[in-house]
């Protein structure tokens, strides 16, 4: 008799007693079995067998606690939470079962009641890691992370070896880090025609409640020239799932548009997939509009994005893209990144067109940018260099190319608060 038709026979051994009104039998071998039954995809069945072992033995908290466990699994948390009140008026000195419990509310998405169970549980069991820990996850998902990292820290000076505990620490800091400055070195070497070029960027982000503020200061030195830009990014969130970006810039120089401003509407959609839609200007001698719009999918790891730009103009509209490929690593922080993209797009490419924005929209160009990004332990420091190739038309000499090499080089600091 193999193991599955003893555990069939067993089962059907226990549906017949459960026409008496009370078990009779070995409750620790019934148990045993009724855990192979749960585990073996059997949930049903296990739970029968559970609950006619407690007709008998309603006071054999294992076997309670486990059928909670069954119940908080099968996502019936009602049931679940009925069955560790029951347990824990008897013997709220349990450590096992009330992190059961208190798991149970968290899936539940009852982070409050999780909390209140918490607090209620260190009464009995003081200084307890394991509760501590979770209490800090409700404190977290009641949206009290300055909390949670306070717990946290109470938690890791009676228990410093609490791994769990360490790697949430971490990961709280890095959530209350809201403050970015960030430094980035850029320069564009060309096969011909025109000396390197070389682009500055300083940036400082703030993270709120309504979504994250970009300030940024953009220096450009272009053709023996020197320009300076300031730019506003800002990312508000709408409702859940939507969110924008909008952008304002302003600069004196010839080398940066006098005015640029855009708008972008971001929607998240089933199967991990995310679109967007929006609009971009730039002021040179005349306004240039450009049309963006992008599609992006996560899939495991990785992260696969198409943009998008289309520009009016005659005898045609310009049109360019860009297919991206991120593969993360251990967090957003770290990651692979490769571009490749075709048609020249006034976005991208932000020269002076000195009224010539007709001709220009319609260069050819295609490009590869390779990336690496890559986080400090504590991710209070995030580096970043790329790599890349364009091959691109000529303004002035409409058929001819030329190479440009691209490299560059940046690192954000994060930290809580400005001093």
């Amino acid at each position: 008799m193999n193991k599955h038709i003893f555990i069939i026979f067993i089962f059907m051994s226990f549906c017949a007693l459960g026409q008496q009104k009370a078990f009779k039998g070995d409750p620790d071998r019934a148990f045993k079995v009724a855990r192979e039954l749960a585990f073996n995809k059997q949930r049903k069945q296990a739970q029968d067998t559970l609950l006619h072992i407690l007709t008998k033995y309603p006071d054999y908290h294992d076997i309670r606690s486990f059928l909670a466990s069954t119940y908080s699994w099968d996502g019936d948390y009602k049931k679940a939470k009925t069955e560790f009140d029951y347990i824990l008026k008897k013997a709220p000195d349990r450590p096992d079962t009330w992190v059961a419990a208190i798991k149970n509310e968290l899936y539940s998405e009852a982070p409050f009641s999780a909390l209140k169970m918490t607090n209620i549980a260190l009464n009995h069991l003081p200084k307890n890691p394991d509760i501590l820990y979770l209490k800090a996850s409700a404190e977290d998902a009641t949206n009290n992370p300055e909390e949670a990292l306070l717990t946290i820290n109470n938690l890791l000076l009676e228990s410093p070896d609490h791994e769990k505990s360490k790697t949430y620490k971490a990961s709280l800091i890095d959530k209350l880090s809201l403050n970015v400055i960030g430094l980035k070195s850029a320069v564009d070497v060309y096969s011909q025609t025109f000396d390197p070029m070389q682009y500055h960027l300083f940036k400082y982000v703030r993270q709120t409640k309504y979504g994250g503020i970009h300030g940024k200061a953009n220096f450009n030195r272009r053709f023996q020239s020197n320009g300076l830009q300031l730019e506003v990014d800002m990312y508000p969130r709408i409702v859940k799932g939507l969110y924008a970006y909008v952008n304002f810039g302003w600069a004196n120089s010839f080398l940066f548009p006098n005015i640029r401003y855009g708008a972008e509407l971001y929607k998240s959609l089933p199967k991990s997939f995310e679109a967007s839609l929006g609009f971009r200007a730039l002021k040179y001698s005349a306004t240039t509009n450009i049309y963006t719009g992008s599609v992006g999918w996560y899939t495991g790891n990785s992260y696969w994005s198409f943009r998008a730009y289309v520009t009016p103009g005659h005898p045609g509209a310009s049109k360019s893209g860009t297919l991206s490929y991120r593969k993360y690593r251990r967090d957003a922080n770290n990651f692979l990144s490769i571009d490749v993209g075709a048609g020249f797009s006034p976005e991208e490419n932000r020269f002076n067109f000195g009224g010539n924005e007709d001709a220009i929209i319609n260069l050819q160009s295609q490009k590869l940018n390779l990336g690496y990004y890559f986080s400090s332990k504590n991710n209070k420091i995030i580096w970043g260099a790329q790599a890349g190739i364009a091959h691109q038309e000529i303004s002035f000499n409409p058929g001819s190319y030329f190479w440009i090499y691209s490299f560059s080089l940046s690192c954000d600091i994060k930290f809580r608060q400005l001093n």
